[in-house]
């Protein structure tokens, strides 16, 4: 029997927009964000002169209770280290959050045509609480055949779903929309779930602006035909684009208002965009046309509660440490000097594939404008042994992902990218 918390947000959801309800998966329509029971009182205690509800070690004088070999380390306020976040995230963050994926994302005119975003452990936690808002057993999940190995972990393993792949690129080098409009066109009306990465991962690719306006246009059509269409959008490596004529705003600004059949996901998160793996804070954030406050507030409770009953609440000094960073006058600067180390080498491996025209004897380099990585696809189809190759007798690791090797020019210092691809081509050749 349904919790009549879970009941009532559902009522929601249902009177905004039946068809996001239809798309929720059955544990979705289950969860709910708790605001009786300990969370409740515990709030209605708030400020009162005796305040036993707290599940946190307060000195007697009200402090943050803490270890002096830590706190001595963190020239923080113990509360803002050492305590609880909110379960949602803190509000200052989130808000933060939203004013730069506003300002990031300018075709979205309408600050309240989205949710404010909440707050997860990184990017792979914000995809999973996405997954439990929406996936069900042996739900299908479309999605381009080069991603992310971890989609396997987070969508096939955890929540029993499976991933139809379609080619990423066509036979001109450019991104496969004619296969993604036959997998979502030329397929019995249903619930549909496309997950979108951009740049990619393993490819280091991001479709172009015309690219990106056919990609909207078949889900809009898809829409338009009667299927509920759930689109994650894993933007994890957001506004690292290298070339002109790239989409620069995420794809999830053209689908947030697009059609009542279309829930929008954004997962994103400073790991990349900010250079801080180790913070481990990410958001997950909701567009879909017709969205009223009340509703994405009940969506916001949904995911609430998918995170208050696993993780309970995101890192408290990782909140802090970014909410200080985005509010230094340096911020902006000192991000442009960090993309432009990264374009440096970019441009670099362009150079290096453009003059050495004897590499596409054995290697053959995929699309790729953004991001950290770049694709080779080993000619021999054998790129695991090249991979140990470089390994054993080059001292020289790539990942390898079929036939092809993952090249993170992110990790590879600009004056060893020639050795790099040089180690690559004669370990090829030695195969």
């Amino acid at each position: 029997m349904l919790d009549s918390q879970a009941i009532e947000l559902n009522d929601i959801i249902k009177r905004t927009n039946p068809h996001v309800y239809d798309m929720m998966s059955e544990k979705g329509k289950q969860i709910f964000f708790p605001t009786k029971g300990i969370l409740a009182q515990t709030a209605e205690a708030k400020g009162k002169a005796i305040n036993a509800t707290i599940g946190t070690a307060l000195e007697d004088c009200g402090a943050t209770m803490e270890l002096p070999s830590l706190g001595a380390q963190i020239p923080l306020e113990g509360a803002d280290v050492f305590s609880y976040a909110p379960n949602l995230g803190k509000p200052e963050i989130r808000s933060a959050w939203k004013k730069m994926l506003l300002k990031k994302n300018p075709s979205i005119k309408n600050e309240a045509g989205i949710s404010t975003p909440v707050v997860t452990v990184a990017l792979t936690h914000g995809l999973s609480a996405a997954g439990y808002l929406f996936v069900d057993r042996n739900d299908t999940i479309i999605t381009p055949d080069l991603f992310w190995e971890n989609y396997n972990i987070v969508f096939n393993y955890a929540y029993g779903s499976k991933l139809d792949t379609f080619p990423m690129f066509n036979d001109r080098g450019g991104f496969n929309t004619e296969a993604l409009r036959q997998k979502l066109l030329d397929s019995p009306v249903g619930k549909k779930t496309v997950i979108l990465n951009f740049p990619n991962n393993p490819t280091g690719y991001t479709v172009t602006e015309a690219e990106a306006a056919v990609t909207k246009e078949i889900i809009l059509k898809a829409a338009e035909a009667g299927n509920d269409m759930v689109v994650f959008i894993d933007d994890a490596y957001f506004g690292l684009v290298f070339e002109d004529g790239v989409l620069r705003e995420s794809i999830f600004a053209s689908l947030v208002n697009a059609h009542e059949r279309i829930l929008a996901v954004k997962i994103d998160g400073p790991t990349k965009e900010d250079y801080v793996w180790g913070i481990r804070v990410g958001f997950v954030t909701f567009g879909c046309k017709g969205g009223t406050p009340e509703f994405y507030r009940a969506m916001e409770s949904k995911l609430g509660g998918s995170i208050r009953g696993s993780v309970s609440s995101a890192s408290n000094i990782g909140q802090t440490l970014l909410l200080r960073a985005y509010s230094a006058e340096t911020y902006e600067a000192e991000k442009a000097e960090k993309f432009e180390v990264l374009c440096r080498r970019y441009k670099k491996i362009r150079e290096i594939l453009e003059s050495r025209k004897e590499y596409t004897e054995r290697l053959r380099p995929l699309p790729f404008n953004s991001g950290y990585f770049m694709c080779l696809e080993v000619k021999s189809g054998k790129a695991e042994e090249v991979r140990r190759v470089l390994l054993d007798r080059y001292d020289t690791g790539v990942i390898a992902l079929g036939s092809l090797l993952r090249v993170a020019f992110s990790s590879t210092p600009y004056e060893l990218l020639e050795k790099l691809f040089d180690n690559i081509y004669k370990a090829a050749g030695e195969v």
